[in-house]
């Protein structure tokens, strides 16, 4: 945690009220996002009770496993998920636009540029936790390989047709929620939290209803009074008024409410089953729906609170402006979804249950590498962020006191002229350190020369600075190119750019320390098929 966001929050603790951890929004967030508020059974890991999902506020679609124990429940279930979600899905694969990208040519191995479609946009699914996130990606695993009848047809427990499709879009986007910066699958309490500091810790920050109290709280009250009462008042039954925002239930709900009602559903299914005329079926068969009716009820009370908390969220993150480098990280995501989307097209096998050594590790470079995209890029967005880059010495912002124009030595001298900036941050700075400012959205690098002795008789430090690029290929630097005496900049330590890593081998040429190429007997034997994988 950094100083900022430490003040941040000993603030809201004193005024009741969430602080701003940002300026701009750092995340984009579509205009039609698709809200999905699972619930699971307690003691039984990845076995769904139902949802609430839709992209329309007023009109959510109720989904729900009157007894999760049934397997055939639960993939009938899986199959109006997917009735949801795919179609949402297909919905932006279809419009494109004509894009450039850069690949490496087969025969000479250098990079060119390709002419592409990508897709215009890209679809959004938003979840109320970050423990939902956790749930898209158990979905996702447990479904992308089960098989359907169509496919074999002797298979035992035959999944409806498009749940493994949809299994294979969930892990796709629940590997992408992993990537920083990503916007495809967001978790709503992550998102608020991001941009307001609460007086609360980060775990009690996971809680939807007491986030939004902090920084919402009704009839303008205090924000840590409302975030208790949301956490812990309960109605005269013992129900929390504020249930949490899944996939777990609370244990009262389980216990009072939800147990009987399964109970009573057992009851009078066995009593249908046992009917032995056909008024005696009618009978039994009311009595089934109204324990069915009921189950839905107590789904749809326990998701409720929770979808409007989602869509408040949003309206919330909706009033903050776009950070200037969100349109091109949401670019990034498009490239995926298209990606996927050619992937599923082509016919391509479901996603390995376990990444090839080489694959792993692009996975990790490639999160690596956007986590310091990401750092760099919101600091350079919002100055609320670069003020705690400035306290961390990790930049420093000042005014141009004095501009010296100098050259390099050599046949051919270039610019390279001296800027001595005024400030009263204290950059972690030694000589030959390169600093970088924004220059028409492209980094300008400069080297500290030295630091001179104020005579001004304040503690204010004048830093020299050689600039040493992005100036013209001319002997006198391109005009607004060099600072000019008076202007207030921000210089930062850390580059703006993020370079690429190592080339990795090809994953047919993967060592023998790995693993060796794929379809090579393992070193090892693989994880078992575990309950988790399997719904």
């Amino acid at each position: 945690m950094s100083l900022i966001e430490t003040l941040a929050r000993l603030e809201a603790v004193g005024s009741g009220r969430a602080q701003p951890g940002a300026t701009v929004r750092h995340r984009h967030v579509s205009g039609r996002p698709l809200v999905f508020v699972p619930l699971t059974t307690a003691g039984e890991t990845g076995a769904p009770l139902g949802a609430l999902v839709g992209t329309e506020r007023d009109a959510p679609r109720l989904l729900v496993v009157p007894q999760p124990r049934d397997r055939d429940l639960r993939f009938a279930f899986l199959a109006e998920l997917a009735d949801v979600v795919l179609p949402y899905i297909d919905g932006y694969a279809d419009l494109v636009e004509a894009a450039e990208r850069s690949e490496t040519d087969p025969e000479t191995g250098k990079r060119v540029k390709v002419e592409t479609e990508l897709c215009a946009d890209a679809p959004q699914i938003v979840v109320p936790s970050r423990t939902g996130l956790d749930h898209v990606r158990l979905l996702g695993r447990s479904t992308r390989f089960r098989r359907t009848a169509e496919q074999d047809p002797e298979t035992p427990y035959p999944a409806p047709p498009r749940v493994p499709l949809l299994g294979r879009w969930l892990t796709h986007y629940g590997e992408r929620s992993r990537v920083p910066g990503s916007s495809l699958l967001l978790a709503a309490t992550d998102l608020l939290s991001r941009h307001w500091a609460t007086g609360q810790s980060g775990l009690e920050d996971q809680h939807l209803g007491a986030l939004l109290a902090w920084i919402d709280p009704p009839d303008g009250g205090s924000g840590a009074e409302a975030a208790r009462r949301a956490e812990l008042a309960r109605d005269e039954a013992g129900q929390l008024l504020c249930p949490p925002a899944g996939p777990a239930t609370d244990p009262a709900f389980d216990n009072k409410l939800l147990a009987p009602a399964f109970e009573r559903y057992d009851r009078a299914r066995t009593a249908l089953a046992a009917a032995e005329d056909g008024p005696a079926a009618d009978d039994r068969l009311a009595e089934l729906t109204t324990a069915e009716r009921e189950i839905r009820d107590l789904v749809l009370g326990a998701t409720l609170p929770t979808w409007d908390a989602v869509w408040q969220g949003l309206d919330l993150l909706r009033a903050l402006p776009e950070g200037a480098h969100v349109e091109e990280r949401w670019t990034r995501d498009r490239w995926s979804f298209t990606g996927h989307r050619d992937r599923v097209t082509a016919g391509e096998p479901p996603q390995p249950r376990r990444d090839d050594a080489v694959t792993a590790a692009n996975k990790l470079a490639t999160r690596e590498r956007e986590q310091s995209r990401l750092d760099a890029q919101e600091s350079l967005d919002d100055p609320l962020v670069m003020a705690g880059r400035r306290l961390n010495g990790e930049a420093f912002a000042g005014e141009v006191t004095e501009v010296v124009m100098a050259y390099s030595e050599g046949r051919r001298p270039s610019p390279r002229p001296l800027v001595t900036v005024r400030t009263d941050d204290r950059p972690h700075l030694a000589a030959g350190t390169r600093v970088y400012r924004s220059l028409n959205g492209k980094p300008q690098a400069a080297e500290f020369v030295a630091r001179e002795e104020p005579d001004d008789g304040t503690d204010a430090w004048h830093l020299v600075l050689r600039i040493v690029d992005r100036m013209g290929r001319g002997k006198e630097p391109e005009a607004g190119s060099v600072p000019e005496k008076g202007d207030t900049l921000c210089w930062t330590l850390f580059e703006h750019e993020q370079r690429g890593g190592a080339k990795l081998p090809d994953p047919e040429e993967t060592p023998w320390t790995h693993g060796g190429p794929p379809g090579e007997p393992a070193p090892e034997a693989p994880d078992a098929v575990t309950e988790e994988d399997v719904l």
